[in-house]
């Protein structure tokens, strides 16, 4: 199904993505892992991928980058970004804000993101 062609949307979790929608999702360097598993090709088997995930890592740091620094699963595949702050685009202009969290500022979703936020 998934190398056919034949899934509209995957939804996945990440552990970064860039702004130009590459995703980092199967390795931290440092720990055991079993291998990246389907993600590869979810990511390039579907015609649409969105990202769920928490908008900066438990340490405070960011995980929507300019550039990943973890292994990539895949490059400029992901079209949408969600999370507990906010629904954003990749675009070919930059990432652009749908829609915000109840309670949550831009600027607070601009401090927390490393790239530049369209509105």
């Amino acid at each position: 199904m998934i190398r056919g062609g034949k899934i509209d949307a995957a939804i996945l979790g990440a552990m970064q993505v860039s702004a130009t929608g590459d995703i980092a999702n199967w390795m931290i360097p440092g720990k055991m892992v079993k291998g990246m598993g389907g993600a590869m090709d979810l990511v390039h088997g579907a015609k649409r991928v969105i990202v769920l995930m928490e908008h900066v890592a438990k340490d405070g740091s960011k995980k929507i980058l300019n550039e990943c620094d973890l292994p990539y699963t895949g490059r400029a595949v992901v079209e949408r970004i969600i999370t507990d702050l906010c629904v954003l685009d990749v675009t070919p202009e930059g990432l652009r804000l749908v829609e915000l969290a109840p309670d949550v500022t831009l600027d607070e979703v601009r401090e927390k993101t490393e790239p530049e936020i369209l509105s």
